[in-house]
Order: C-alpha cells, then structure tokens, then sequence
C-alpha cells in the first residue's frame, strides 16, 4: 500500500530515505528550513504544518538538538493513528519522554554510516510505531530490527554500540596515523586487520581477561608507548586513556572485567 509521508529534514540521511520511499511509489512531502536539494520525487512545502497534516507517517531526520521542538510542533499537527518516527539521534531519556507525549512514536537508531549504506543502513527500533517503521521500509531493503521495548531502548543499544565504534576508530586513526609517522603504515594496518580478524566473542573474552590479569604491565607499556607517539610528533588521546583506564583497573575492583571467563 502507497502511504502519505513527511519527511522532515532533507539532509544527509533525510533526503536519501525520502528519495528512496518517493522511488518506491510512496506520496512523499519534505520540509526543511535550510538550503538542502529537494530530493526526486519529493514534494516540498513552504511550511512543516503543510509537510505534516494528512500524513500517514511522519519522519524526523533533524539535528537531535532539534528533536523536540520538532515534536512540540508536530504533536498538535498529525493525523489520527499517524507514525511518528523520530531518526535523530537524541539521548534515550529525550526519546522516552516524546513518546509519552505522541501517540505511535518510534524511536529510530540508525547503526552504520548513511552515505556507505544509504537507504539499506541497519535500523533498531523501539517504542509502540516500531513496526509500522518497519513495514514502511523492510520492503525498500532496509534491515530492520524491532524492539519489544519502549521508546528510548533504541537510542540506549545505539549509544552502547558507540563506545566500541567510535572508541575502535579513534584507536585506529591514532594507530595508523602514529604508523605512517615511523614508516610503518602498511604493518601497523595488516597487524589491525589481523587482530579484528576471527572468532569475535573470543576476541572479546581474550581483551577482558587479559586486561584484568595484566593491567599494571600493560599501563606501564602504554604509558612507554605515549612516549614513542611524543618523539613521532603524533596524537597520543587514546593511547593516554588507555593507560589511565589500566591503572583504574589496576587498583579497583571492575565487575565486567572480574566475570570474563579465564
């Protein structure tokens, strides 16, 4: 079934959705204050009470700062069992609380980059819209994983996902960076490839317990590899919390480390 949508920021990850659902065969409006391109097959409006009245779904790809005044406005604005789907990536207590406030909210991670995946990038999704998300996007081949959960479980997995994936690339960069200053890029990348390579829980079981057993020596070797990255001239952020975190575990108690399995 051909639905009525709005779609509400018109930027990066905006316009592709709205693009690919206009392709699709669906009625789609876009609203968006700033100079963004009018993707093909979109109809834009002047205002977003025009983008928003009569529509079936109503989609938010704003900045996350803008999350709820966009929702403050919309609320009064939509139509009797309308989906409100919220993609931005406001903190998961904001989520909980514009559910509370609209009927049929979803809250809408979006877990990998838009430009690699466009509209094919995994979603988590939560809260009482959560499957109507889906049913409007599964069938562009967007995968799409549904939470039995309310809003806001979305936005927490996505955070706790953004530990390792944004803590992993700023390691890597720092890595690959430090690397190429000693003239050994092409090995410092093999040996990262190397090392994610495999069994993963394993993997994972082998980083929590050796961090454990070994904390003292590894601060120590951490605290002699800032030092190196000094003499290259190099960025040291990660490898300067790296050992500060050792020695944390190192003289207190970490629960999740005191589990792993040996």
């Amino acid at each position: 079934m051909k639905m009525r949508c709005a779609v509400i920021g018109l930027g990066e990850a905006g316009g592709v959705f709205a693009a690919a659902l206009a392709a699709s065969g669906h009625q789609v409006l876009g609203y968006d204050p700033a100079n963004t391109p009018t993707p093909e097959g979109v109809t834009r409006t002047a205002t977003l009470r025009e983008c928003v009245e009569g529509a079936a779904y109503v989609m938010v790809l704003t900045a996350a700062s803008a999350a709820p005044a966009v929702a403050a406005e919309c609320g009064p604005l939509l139509a009797e069992g309308a989906c409100y789907a919220d993609f931005t990536s406001a903190p998961p207590a904001v989520m909980e609380r514009l559910g509370k406030t609209i009927d049929g909210f979803a809250d809408v991670a979006i877990l990998g980059p838009v430009p690699l995946h466009g509209h094919k990038v995994p979603l988590l999704v939560s809260g009482p819209g959560a499957a109507a998300v889906s049913r409007l996007v599964s069938p562009l081949g967007t995968p799409v994983e549904v939470l039995d959960a309310p809003p806001g479980a979305a936005m927490a997995r996505k955070l706790l996902r953004s530990v390792f994936m944004k803590g992993l690339a700023l390691v890597v960069c720092e890595a690959v960076t430090a690397g190429e200053a000693a003239g050994d890029k092409d090995w410092i990348r093999a040996e990262v490839a190397r090392q994610l390579a495999g069994d993963g829980q394993a993997i994972i079981d082998r980083f929590l317990t050796g961090t454990r057993t070994h904390a003292v020596r590894r601060a120590q070797e951490m605290h002699d590899t800032g030092a190196y990255l000094d003499d290259l001239g190099v960025p040291t952020e990660m490898t300067r919390a790296a050992e500060r975190g050792l020695r944390r575990i190192a003289t207190q108690a970490d629960p999740v480390l005191a589990e792993a399995r040996p």
